[in-house]
């Protein structure tokens, strides 16, 4: 496949230097994007680069994945508005071992010539002396060209440290250091590192009268003008134990109509003419949410695994569709948990469960403010214990109980209420 026109049709190209395209034509190319390590997981927002490598590798280029030991330890101030703070070595550490598990899950880092390569550019400026950086790099960027970035342009009025401002040299640096070492010739990324990109090709040009070449990728935007990978909660993190696989799951299946027809292209491996066909289809039957389906079941078997997506689908089932007890019972104790986190949550220990369930509800929960509401309820069958109606002689026992200690009360169509037992 042509890596360049496989990156254009899914509309995932922003800037190209001129000779990319031939480059990666003429022969096996190496080409490399970094990945921050500011935390111990990458979030979605980091997904359109990993595709990026995905498709790059797919199309028979070697990638490599540049983890930032270093770059960690200096901060990028590309589309911030102030410092951030820095991190020291053993988090930084722990958050790189973190991302490296996460890039194995798309890449293949053990077969072929193209294998894909790990890097941390720590090994290579733990090294390299203050004085020896400024002579081999320093001398070679002007502070009117760097000046002129609008990473740095951005942060003049509000402050900039040298700390950040030195950041395009050392990421220049990475870019030179990899070409020199490692034949990387293309440097991708999104396009708000352009600057940084642009000054790796130039500290080549410079130092060694070298040729290198670059290409970045749109920075992702909802069709709402909300911002890409972010939800009420925060990020939406590759980690399940930063966001359940569920909440991941779901975080694909709401996306809207306009959204989904451009990440089937980004965050899918499926081709040109089955995009096409399956567009088609979801706009003539726009309520079966076929792209938002496809998108959430790719994406999710990827990032977590099949077991995970099954267990997204069941939840999302009982939440939305219709469900049984039996159901409920089949998910996990993480998923389910994930399922109902925020719902109001009242203690019972296993001795109450020998009261009737209306003083339960009532008197024991808070659930209703009083029995005669209670019953009311009951008798209208509009009260669901475990996704099953009751009447007002059910009673609770530790059969009912989910996972040997929950048990879901649905007040109504939408009002949820979790029961632990102790």
């Amino acid at each position: 496949m042509d890596f360049i026109n496989e990156l254009k049709w899914r509309g995932m190209i922003h800037d190209i230097m001129p000779g990319t395209e031939q480059q990666f034509k003429k022969e096996m190319t190496s080409a490399y994007i970094g990945f921050d390590p500011t935390a111990d997981s990458l979030h979605i927002g980091s997904l359109v680069q990993i595709m990026t490598l995905v498709h790059l590798q797919r199309c028979g280029h070697k990638p490599f994945a540049l983890v930032g030991g270093a770059t960690g330890m200096v901060g990028d101030p590309s589309g911030k508005s102030k410092e951030r703070n820095l991190l020291d070595e053993i988090t930084l550490n722990k958050n790189l071992a973190a991302v490296e598990t996460q890039l194995k899950k798309f890449l293949d880092f053990e077969n072929g010539d193209n294998a894909a390569v790990l890097v941390n550019n720590y090994d290579w400026f733990k090294e390299i002396s203050f004085l020896e950086f400024i002579r081999n790099a320093g001398k070679h960027m002007s502070i009117n060209y760097m000046m002129a970035k609008d990473s740095v342009k951005s942060r003049l009025e509000t402050g900039l440290s040298f700390t950040e401002f030195s950041y395009q040299i050392v990421q220049a640096y990475d870019f030179y250091w990899l070409w020199k070492n490692k034949n990387c010739k293309v440097q991708l990324g999104g396009s708000d590192q352009w600057g940084n990109i642009v000054s790796g090709t130039e500290l080549i040009r410079r130092k060694e009268d070298g040729k290198a070449f670059a290409v970045t990728t749109p920075l992702i935007k909802k069709a709402d003008g909300g911002k890409f990978g972010k939800t009420e909660s925060g990020n939406v993190w590759l980690d399940k134990k930063k966001t359940s696989a569920y909440k991941f799951y779901q975080f694909w299946l709401n996306s809207s109509d306009e959204d989904a027809i451009h990440y089937i292209k980004v965050f899918t491996l499926l081709s040109q003419e089955e995009i096409v066909l399956l567009i088609k289809k979801h706009q003539q039957e726009p309520h079966l949410r076929l792209l938002q389906k496809t998108i959430a079941n790719e994406i999710t078997i990827r990032v977590h695994s099949k077991k995970d997506l099954d267990m997204a689908v069941l939840a999302s089932k009982i939440l939305f569709g219709r469900s049984t007890s039996d159901d409920l019972k089949t998910l996990d104790e993480e998923t389910f948990l994930s399922v109902f986190e925020g719902v109001p949550q009242f203690k019972l220990s296993k001795e109450d469960l020998k009261l009737g369930i209306l003083d339960i509800m009532a008197e024991k929960t808070k659930i209703f403010s009083s029995k005669g509401e209670a019953r009311r309820m009951v008798k209208s069958n509009a009260v669901s214990i475990n996704k099953e109606k009751i009447t007002d002689e059910f009673s609770l026992s530790k059969n009912n109980l989910i996972s040997n200690k929950y048990v879901l009360v649905q007040k109504g169509k939408k009002n949820y209420f979790l029961i632990i037992v102790y």
